[in-house]
C-alpha cells in the first residue's frame, strides 16, 4: 500500500490499543473527535493519534477505515462511513454475526470501499501479542502488512466472513459461560444457599468462586456493550442451525448486571 492514512472509529480502550500499535509502526493514525469524550480525547492523544477532520475528513483523507466500536453501532458506523464517501478499505474488527458481517460487506461495497471483515480476541494493555486479530477478505493481507513489527498477532483466515465466526465461536465460551457462572451464583442467592455453593465450589471447583467474582466486575463496568455481542452469538448460532437461548440468557443476565440489577459481596 505504501504510505498508508488509517482511520479509526472509535478510540475507546481497545481501539486506542491498536491504534497506538500502528501508529507505533509509522502509520499517520485520524480520528474523528466529534461527540466524543474528553478521556477520549486525552486517551487517543497518549497513543500518537492525531486528530481528523471529522468523518468527512477521515473518508476524504484516509486509506483505511478501522471500525472498532460496540456491537451494537457497527450497522450504523459503516452506514455513516458510507454516506460520508469513503472508497478505500474498511475494515470491520466488532464482536458481530457472520450475517452481520455480511450486511457491513453491503453497506461498504455500495459506498463505493474495499470490505475486509476482522475478529479481536484479546484485551489490553499493549504488549507483545496481547491480540489476536483474525482478518479475512480479499484484501486482508494489505491490512495484515500494516501491522508488521507490532505487538499485534494478525492471523488470516479464509473465506470472507470467517474472523467474525471465529469471534463468535471463542465468545460463546469465554463470555458465554462467564454470564453462566453470574447465574449460577445468582440462583444460590435467591434461594439462600450462596455459602454453602462457594464451600462447594471450594471443594470439587478451586477458583471458580474467584473467577465468578472477576466476571460480576468485568460485567458491571462493560456489561452494557456484551449485551449485543450475546445477541450476536445467538443470532450467529441459529444461523447455524444451534440452540440460541443460550446467549439470549446471557444477554439478559449482563443487562441485569450493567444496569446495577445484581452484585456479588
Amino acid at each position: 500500500m505504501g504510505e498508508v492514512t488509517i482511520g479509526l472509529l472509535h478510540p475507546g480502550e481497545m481501539g486506542t490499543a491498536v491504534g497506538q500499535c500502528l501508529a507505533g509502526a509509522g502509520h499517520q493514525v485520524l480520528w474523528a473527535p466529534d461527540g466524543r469524550s474528553q478521556a477520549t480525547g486525552e486517551r487517543a492523544e497518549a497513543a500518537g493519534l492525531r486528530h481528523g477532520a471529522g468523518l468527512g475528513g477521515l473518508a476524504r483523507d484516509c486509506d483505511v477505515i478501522l471500525s472498532v466500536c460496540p456491537p451494537h453501532a457497527a450497522l450504523e458506523v459503516a452506514r455513516q462511513v458510507a454516506a460520508a464517501g469513503f472508497g478505500g478499505v474498511y475494515v470491520d474488527a466488532n464482536a458481530i454475526s457472520p450475517a452481520t458481517a455480511g450486511e457491513v460487506a453491503r453497506i461498504a461495497a455500495a459506498g463505493g470501499a474495499s470490505y475486509v471483515d476482522g475478529g479481536i480476541i484479546g484485551t489490553p494493555p499493549v504488549a507483545p501479542g496481547f491480540i489476536r486479530l483474525y482478518l479475512s477478505g480479499a484484501r486482508a493481507g494489505e491490512i495484515l502488512a500494516l501491522f508488521d513489527g507490532t505487538e499485534v498477532d494478525v492471523r488470516l483466515v479464509p473465506p470472507p466472513g470467517t474472523a467474525s465466526a471465529v469471534k463468535m465461536a471463542y465468545a460463546s465460551w469465554t463470555k458465554g459461560s462467564a454470564a453462566l457462572l453470574l447465574a449460577a451464583r445468582a440462583l444460590a442467592r435467591a434461594e439462600g444457599v450462596e455459602p454453602v455453593l462457594l464451600a462447594e465450589w471450594g471443594i470439587s471447583q478451586p477458583g471458580l468462586e474467584a473467577r465468578s467474582a472477576g466476571a460480576a466486575r468485568s460485567a458491571a463496568a462493560k456489561g452494557w456493550r456484551w449485551v449485543a455481542e450475546m445477541e450476536e452469538i445467538a443470532a450467529a448460532m441459529a444461523a447455524a442451525d444451534l440452540p440460541g437461548g443460550f446467549h439470549q440468557a446471557a444477554a439478559a443476565m449482563y443487562l441485569r448486571w450493567s444496569a446495577g440489577a445484581e452484585a456479588l459481596g
